[in-house]
């Protein structure tokens, strides 16, 4: 019995242990970073991701590449996830949240290297986070709603370096209309981006985006008869067909006559048209309809000079009750004219060939609507995901009053007050606080490098001016110089450099923890005889598919 092994765990199960595990989830980590470091800044490159379909999506911003990427390893994931809960919380710094993340395990690999025990460098870098976050506040400016040219810097920073940066100007202005006109200022300022409605239509150029004070609904009227345009429109949002219900149980009707055939139509007739006129006698002149409304409705709909649209979204049908202040009704026996929502004017417009119904003027006016317009598919989607991070950055500017500069220079100075930071730690803290305060560096070099700049002459002169206590000098990436960005409106929400902050730290202290990796591999399935298949070289169809010749 001696000397004879134990498993414990399955068959094929794989365990990697101590500095083999560490180093491969710091080398997956970084992989990751490094896809995404080259997309970062406003002369980053993008990157055309196509899937197993075919489809293509091409972009730079980080959260989207990094979930388009298929990605396997389970400490790659992590770094993915900081990625997407950066897109969740704030809407920009995906990519540097990603970088910032990987670059931080790069310097703890060598601080492991040292023999500097993994927690001990979790513990500095948790310390580091909290003076990082503490000089950040101290950088902070405030903002108010007011101050429309700072918001527009907010949205113009954001989305440079996208591909809407020909049109960012006319975007800017989009995105901060669209967000102080949704401000509910209620106590605390919120913005809630669900009121914010965005239809994209292929055709003309970006110029022609615009901005519209109420509903686009990507639908037209159901009958040509029925009238264009609707003032003071009485809107009935119907959660329920207007058409004959048929039985729940299997019935059969015997027809022995003509006469009785006509009867049975002219009932069938009989109670379309007394689902009409409950709709007619609600008051309502226009009526947008979740389900489907039947040819002959329709032409007592058009009869009675009622606009009416079918088939319209579920989400649509939420912003319209939200905008109108209408209620979605179920049942039309119960419909009164108080569940009618109600807009200055509803009108059927044409928009790249197609005819879209639009609701302006509504009850609501914290309901609005972005028309995006560009050339081909990919550029209107380019734009459109440029703008999100641009109604989102300026949302989180309002919210939170609090800005910081960009360009890099929040980064350098909170560097150079960790470095000061971690001369008054005792310990081994020390090597990790100034370890943290080298890893923020990387988004400056990054961006020096992207513009094809060297990037530790850059950084040199960044530190110079930071220390002479311009605390606000970045890099200006199209004249390859060191500028005070304040003056040169490079702005960015405070909320977006300590989400990055958090979430980077946080991931790279978890990944640093892991000693012990146990992977079970997955059980294989029957082979095709035990699941009663057909034997092999049964399956593939000789040439045309299994019959043998001639038998087509």
């Amino acid at each position: 019995m001696a000397g004879q092994p134990i498993f414990i765990l399955k068959e094929g199960s794989k365990r990697t242990r101590g500095r083999d595990a560490q180093s491969n989830n710091i080398m997956a980590a970084k992989a990751v970073a490094e896809a995404v470091r080259t997309t970062l800044g406003p002369k980053g490159m993008d990157k055309m991701l196509v899937d197993s379909m075919g489809d293509v999506v091409i972009t730079n911003d980080g959260a989207t590449i990094l979930k388009e990427m298929d990605i396997e390893h389970p400490a790659a994931k992590m770094v993915v996830e900081v990625s997407k809960t950066q897109d969740d919380e704030v809407g920009d710094g995906t990519t540097s949240a990603a970088v910032v993340a990987g670059e931080l395990l790069n310097k703890a690999e060598d601080l492991i290297e040292q023999e500097i025990h993994p927690t001990i460098i979790a513990s500095g870098y948790r310390l580091a986070a909290e003076k990082a976050i503490e000089v950040l506040n101290s950088l902070a400016m405030s903002v108010d709603m007011g101050n429309r040219n700072l918001l527009l810097s907010i949205a113009e920073t954001a989305m440079t370096g996208k591909g809407a940066e020909s049109s960012k100007k006319l975007l800017a202005e989009i995105a901060v209309d669209a967000v102080t006109s949704v401000v509910d200022t209620n106590g605390k300022m919120s913005v809630d981006k669900e009121n914010i409605s965005v239809v994209k239509k292929v055709g003309g150029k970006t110029e022609d985006s615009e901005l519209i004070p109420g509903m686009i609904i990507d639908k037209e009227r159901v009958h040509t008869n029925m009238p264009e345009k609707v003032k003071d429109a009485k809107i009935a949002l119907l959660n329920t067909a207007i058409e004959l219900k048929d039985t729940e149980v299997d019935a059969e009707i015997s027809i022995t006559s003509p006469d009785q055939l006509q009867s049975f139509l002219d009932q069938e007739e009989q109670m379309l048209k007394k689902i009409v006129q409950k709709v007619i006698n609600s008051g309502a002149n226009v009526v947008f309809c979740q389900k489907g409304v039947e040819d002959l409705a329709q032409h007592y709909l058009a009869k009675a000079g009622i606009f009416a649209v079918r088939r319209v979204k579920k989400s649509d049908m939420e912003k319209l009750a939200r905008a109108t202040g209408g209620k979605l009704i179920t049942n039309l026996d119960e419909i009164v004219p108080e569940d009618l929502g109600f807009a200055k004017l509803v009108e059927e417009k044409k928009v790249g060939g197609d005819s879209m119904t639009f609701v302006t003027g509504c009850d609501n006016p914290k309901a609005v609507t972005i028309l995006l317009r560009g050339g081909t598919e990919h550029v209107v989607d380019s734009i459109d995901s440029a703008l999100e991070d641009a109604l989102r950055v300026v949302g989180v500017a309002i919210e939170d009053e609090k800005l910081v500069a960009g360009g890099g220079s929040p980064e350098v100075e909170v560097a150079l007050r960790l470095q000061e930071y971690a001369a008054t730690l005792e310990g081994r803290e020390q090597l990790a606080v100034k370890a943290y305060s080298e890893a923020l560096e990387v988004i400056p070099r990054t961006l020096a490098e992207n513009a094809g700049l060297d990037p530790i002459d850059m950084l040199m002169e960044l530190r110079s001016q930071h220390e002479k206590g311009v605390k606000t000098a970045g890099l200006n990436v199209y004249e390859g110089k060191v500028v005070d960005m304040w003056e040169n409106f490079v702005v960015e929400p405070l909320r977006v450099k300590t989400q990055v902050i958090n979430a980077a730290t946080e991931s790279a202290v978890m990944i640093l923890r892991i000693d012990d990796i146990i992977a079970s591999t997955r059980a294989a399935g029957p082979s095709p005889e035990e699941m009663g298949g057909m034997p092999p070289g049964m399956g593939g169809m000789p040439g045309m598919g299994g019959m043998p010749p001639g038998m087509m």
